[in-house]
């Protein structure tokens, strides 16, 4: 059975308050979530008790390394439905987009190609294709959004052609957080002879993921986002594809052998990606994180987001003084403004009564011409988040709007 309030002991953050001594209601958790203290232990397990390098020594600390790091690959492969060579370490969805729009855009894409993406996508997931278009010529297109800011299929097709040869979209977007089909994208796309990249840094923490069933070609995500450590992440590739990509970056550890001459043999994927020391404690960590949520149950944490979700719209819509940006969205994000309040001093004056929430263009930042604004304030929940809480920002968003407040009330 879910209890919110027994997985709340579980996250030593949601003892603090803040500085003015209010009780602390994070609501940034599409930013970064909090980590339980299994995620907190196994990181500190590495340090304490195995800290040794990977694929560097004949003892037995070193193998035991490798064995764990191994053996979290694995549950990173089952927790997807991938196969433990088909998933890359790296330092997260940044990093992960950037492998394949170097490792494989670069190389095989040509002028008379096409890149699809939308206006909704966050910069990781536009900035590498920028790049990919500057070496290559290639050209960047974007799927037209629906008035209500989706991604709809019609919109796909309307625009998808002979050229195109990567689409690459978030599965749920970080600002509108709309759902998006993924599984009738990768079949449009794959009858179009284009590859699927995708942006799973807002799905993969909050709903079951299945690649084969999606049939993605290429699925990045970050472990900070789903109670795991900062500076880890996954890279998902259909393994044929990944054997046809290159390295991002070079260096120990993805080698089989060179010469002076300067013929380089790389190890098959995922260690072809993997060069240099890897962030072992992260991965330990990442490890005890998907362990930790599979024992909560990913069908259960979606239920409960959607239930918190649908409480807060049911709250904040009676708000005349609201404008909700995204109120039938299936992510756990609701995006608004407060009518003639900016949104970094909203995001201050709810900063003063405890509630930490995020202000800005949240890194889309071709989005605000769609929505017609420079900036909006975002609310995500994770599943250790209470309907209390909604009801202190409900409070709060009622009862002020002006940033001043926060400084002289």
């Amino acid at each position: 059975m879910f209890d919110v309030y027994k997985i709340r002991k579980d996250f030593p953050m949601l003892n603090n308050k803040t500085q003015q001594g209010h009780p602390l209601v994070y609501l940034d958790n599409a930013a970064t979530t909090f980590k339980p203290y299994k995620v907190i232990e196994a990181c500190n397990n590495y340090y304490l008790n195995e800290n040794a390098n990977a694929h560097r020594g004949d003892y037995d600390l070193a193998y035991k390394v490798d064995f764990n790091i191994d053996k979290v690959r694995q549950t990173v492969a089952n927790f997807i439905n991938a196969k433990k060579e088909e998933i890359v370490f790296t330092s997260g969805t940044s990093m992960s987009i950037n492998l394949i729009a170097f490792g494989y855009g670069m190389k095989y894409l040509t002028k008379d190609d096409e890149i699809l993406l939308t206006e909704a996508e966050h910069a990781s997931n536009v900035l590498p294709w920028f790049k990919v278009k500057e070496h290559t010529g290639c050209k960047i297109n974007y799927i037209p959004l629906d008035k209500d800011g989706r991604l709809s299929i019609d919109g796909l097709k309307k625009v998808i052609n002979e050229h195109t040869k990567i689409v690459a979209i978030a599965q749920i977007s970080n600002v509108l957080a709309y759902l998006v089909d993924i599984k009738e994208i990768s079949k449009i796309c794959h009858e179009h002879g284009a590859l699927l990249m995708v942006d799973g840094a807002q799905s993969v923490p909050h709903i079951k993921i299945d690649v084969k069933d999606l049939d993605c070609d290429f699925l990045s995500f970050s472990g900070h986002k789903l109670c795991g450590p900062t500076g880890i992440g996954v890279l998902y590739g259909k393994y044929n594809l990944l054997k046809l990509t290159d390295p991002f970056m070079t260096g120990g550890g993805n080698n089989a052998r060179f010469d002076m001459c300067g013929n380089v043999a790389f190890l098959q994927p995922p260690e072809k990606f993997e060069a240099g020391t890897l962030n072992i404690e992260g991965i330990y960590g990442l490890g005890a994180a998907i362990e930790y949520l599979e024992n909560i149950g990913m069908e259960n944490i979606e239920k409960y987001e959607k239930e918190l979700r649908n409480y807060a719209i049911s709250k904040l819509k009676t708000l005349q003084n609201l404008i909700i940006y995204n109120e039938f969205a299936e992510g756990s994000i609701i995006t608004i403004n407060v009518k003639d309040v900016f949104a970094q001093d909203e995001a201050s004056y709810l900063n003063s009564k405890g509630i930490c929430v995020r202000s800005g263009e949240h890194c889309a930042k071709i989005l605000h011409d769609f929505l017609k604004t420079v900036a909006t304030v975002r609310i995500s929940f994770s599943f250790y988040n209470t309907k209390e809480e909604i009801d202190i920002l409900y409070e709060a968003l009622k009862n002020g709007g002006d940033f001043l407040d926060a400084y002289f009330n």
